[in-house]
């Protein structure tokens, strides 16, 4: 008998060790990958953005048994399974007593199922019913006990179990349900997920008119056995005398569906998705662009897109692809955030913070808006006018065309296509196919590009990719602009006045450094920049690309980037600055407030401006002039030719091109006179004016005659002139052709094709000449 006994101790011992050494050392596929998953898309604070249907059209989030609520596994086990731990995957006395109250005594159907059998019956698609599908359902779950652990099967059967409808599993349920994750589940909410699987049809909310009898009689029995074998909390009974609140799968959340869908595209699969959303911002952005559409319908407005980013980790706090994403008359579900668009003058920053870099101009450095051409491209204005000589922080506030493309002439390396390049903007044709017209938005890209590359100016020149998920690892960016031309161009910016306050630059309790943007051919509206940590932007346009006289980037789409501005700063009363140190290599200088230059000694008038030692342009103006004036004769003085007494006048000396503007808009300059007719026009004194420059024809053109005309057909000769010019020659080859004023035009009319070398010359003795191509066409 004892030898029996010590037998039977040895086998019950070598079955047990069996047990816990098979899950561990047979191979096995794991039982998550036994079925398809939902995915679940959180925001940045753990909030439900959207719950999908898995591939066989289950609501079901499998999650580790460590993120369900310990409430939920206990109220399962005491429910279904006390002691699951303990048996090796079947009760036979639970199946015992199955039997006798089922065949015996003929009352209600009672299986006896393990939690383990369970799940055999779910993943195995058994029948049992029957006494041969319970046979079978005993062997299945014997198998998994043989190869998973106790902690695997009851993590399976949790994540797959049915909680009524097509919703598997106590993540999706509790999300559901409860709207919360499964690890923040209460008692009163775990109870009633606990006794759900039991009976589903009966008990399942929607099954009837709310959470009926049958679940509220079954969570009551189970609570009075769990304070059975639990110690009671405070509060806890009275808790669990409120009525049950639960949910439904139609009130799951659909929220940022624009990002949610960017997302899932590249979740492959995943249960959980976490975003970098704020919930709040979300919300408040898709009611201010609701709001702003509904209310400028009138102009033709029926689409919008925005994105709001937190400039310091360049994640996306929200973001709005279209105006209604159910509204398909607008192509609703279409992102516009992704969508390839002309960004219209959005890009001029870059093109002056990189001529900062370059030394080719400091914020108060003179610029020209005259007509200029650039071979053959003559670019204009937004308002197809001409302001003369303004700032170069002016030029960019004002985003006058024609200086911003000069300066992008002026750049080396990297151009403005070099920096895209280097900043990650994609799909750029080649150089040549843009040319200039670059820097007016002849390229295009998307808002997340163009967000990304205002990350740089408010980075200090670090260009990184806008961030949409919690888990994705910062990148490092990559350095295109100093840190210095950065807080230069923020500073230019800034001094832009909103569209509602033209006297003043952005009020408010932060400062704003933004900026406008619209298409050729008023396809897209655009208004981004930077405020508080934020970057914002957005969009007004059709996506089918119809255009909009109403699509102009100060008039329609500022006020919404500012009505979004503001209600941000009402919303969060603490928004300010964030902390950046002082770039180490800036400095301020006095110019000359007419010329940018340093002050000469003539110069009336200077005012503090950014500098970069090192890199910055620095000469001495020459505008202002003082010139030597006979008193008799009013003319200028050339000493020693010039005997009788004089006096000293200042003059400013603008070209003939500035001298017209200023006319055309009614402020006109006081021209210097002319020389004294016995001064020699070759004398240093004399050689004071800036060489000519023809403005056409224009350089790298070939101009077309027709053979039946020839002789007849006119080219304009043109040229500007410093200063003090009266007469400008005009010569072809050898040839003179006649005089003009100083920027007014002669009229060639050439006889024959070929290489013409045209030249203008000044009274001064200055030139400037151009080679020109002429075809015949017949």
């Amino acid at each position: 008998m004892l030898r029996w006994l010590r037998r039977a101790g040895i086998a019950m011992l070598c079955g047990a060790a069996a047990f816990w050494l098979l899950p561990r050392v047979i191979p096995h596929q794991p039982l998550a990958a036994r079925s398809s998953t939902s995915t679940a898309v959180y925001d940045a604070g753990g909030g439900l953005l959207r719950l999908t249907l898995s591939a066989d059209d289950k609501y079901r989030v499998w999650v580790p048994l460590e993120r369900m609520s310990p409430l939920l596994v206990d109220a399962t086990l005491l429910q279904e399974d006390r002691h699951f731990r303990l048996h090796p995957g079947v009760n036979p006395a639970s199946l015992a007593r199955g039997a006798w109250r089922t065949y015996v005594r003929r009352g209600r159907r009672e299986g006896g199922s393990t939690i383990t059998m369970q799940l055999a019956r779910i993943l195995y698609g058994i029948h049992s019913s029957t006494v041969g599908g319970k046979l079978v359902q005993i062997a299945r779950a014997l198998q998994l006990e043989l190869c998973y652990t106790k902690h695997d099967i009851l993590e399976a059967y949790l994540n797959l179990v049915p909680y009524g409808g097509n919703v598997e599993g106590a993540a999706a349920a509790s999300l559901i349900y409860f709207g919360k994750d499964a690890s923040r589940l209460t008692l009163p909410e775990a109870l009633p997920l606990a006794v759900l699987p039991q009976n589903p049809p009966r008990r399942a909310p929607g099954s009837g008119a709310g959470p009926g009898l049958a679940l509220r009689q079954a969570r009551d029995l189970l609570y009075a056995r769990w304070q059975a074998t639990h110690s009671s909390v405070e509060g806890e009974a009275g808790l669990m005398r409120l009525a049950i609140r639960i949910g439904l799968p139609a009130d799951l959340p659909f929220r940022a569906p624009h990002l949610v869908d960017a997302v899932l595209a590249d979740a492959r699969g995943a249960p959980e998705v976490h975003t970098t959303v704020d919930r709040h911002l979300q919300a408040l952005l898709e009611r201010q662009i609701h709001s702003f559409v509904a209310a400028q319908r009138r102009l033709g407005i029926h689409n919008a897109a925005a994105m709001l980013v937190d400039a310091r980790t360049m994640q996306v706090q929200a973001l709005v692809g279209s105006a209604d994403f159910f509204n398909a008359a607008i192509a609703g579900q279409v992102n516009g955030t992704a969508a390839k668009r002309s960004p219209g003058s959005t890009l001029k920053p870059f093109i002056y913070a990189l001529a900062l870099d370059q030394g080719v101009l400091h914020p108060m450095t003179m610029l020209k808006d005259a007509p200029s051409a650039f071979g053959a491209y003559s670019p204009e204005n937004f308002d197809g006018r001409f302001v003369g000589p303004l700032t170069a922080k002016d030029a960019l506030v004002r985003s006058r065309n024609v200086p911003a493309v000069w300066v992008a002439s002026q750049l080396s390396q990297p151009d403005l296509y070099s920096f895209l390049e280097m900043a990650g903007v994609s799909g750029l044709r080649s150089r040549e196919y843009y040319g200039l017209a670059l820097v007016l938005g002849g390229g295009d890209v998307t808002m997340e590009e163009l967000v990304a590359l205002y990350g740089a100016l408010a980075n200090d020149g670090v260009v990184r990719p806008v961030r949409y998920l919690a888990a994705e690892p910062a990148a490092r960016g990559v350095r295109v602009l100093s840190a210095e031309a950065t807080y230069i161009t923020r500073e230019m910016l800034k001094d832009n006045p909103r569209p509602d306050n033209v006297s003043a630059a952005t009020p408010g309790r932060v400062s704003v450094s933004w900026k406008t943007g619209t298409s050729y051919g008023f396809h897209d509206a655009w208004s981004i920049g930077m405020f508080g940590p934020y970057i914002l932007a957005v969009w007004i346009g059709n996506f089918n690309g119809a255009g909009n006289a109403a699509f102009v980037g100060v008039q329609v789409a500022a006020p919404l980037f500012f009505q979004v501005v503001d209600a941000i700063e009402a919303e969060q009363p603490s928004l300010g600055e964030p902390v950046r140190s002082f770039p180490a290599n800036l400095a301020t200088v006095d110019v000359c407030v007419a010329s940018g230059d340093l002050p000469n000694a003539d110069c009336p008038r200077t005012v503090p401006t950014w500098f970069i030692p090192g890199k910055s342009p620095i000469r001495v103006s020459t505008l202002h002039q003082g010139l030597l004036i006979e008193n008799r004769t009013g003319l200028r003085a050339c000493p020693p030719y010039t005997t009788g007494p004089t006096h000293r006048v200042v003059y400013e000396m603008w070209g003939s091109d500035m001298l017209k503007l200023f006319q055309q808009a009614g402020l006109p300059r006081r021209a210097p006179p002319p020389f004294d007719p016995k001064c020699d026009t070759h004398t240093p004194e004399a050689v004071a004016a800036a060489p000519p420059q023809i403005t056409s024809p224009l350089r790298g053109v070939v101009y077309s005659l027709r053979a039946q005309h020839l002789g007849q057909e006119t080219i304009t000769l043109r040229a500007t002139t410093g200063a003090g010019v009266r007469d400008v020659y005009w010569f072809v080859g050898s040839s003179f052709l006649g005089k003009a004023p100083p920027g007014g035009s002669l009229a060639w009319r050439p006889a024959a094709p070929g290489s013409f070398m045209v030249r203008a010359v000044d009274d001064q003795g200055q030139a400037d000449s151009r080679l020109i191509e002429l075809a015949v066409v017949r």
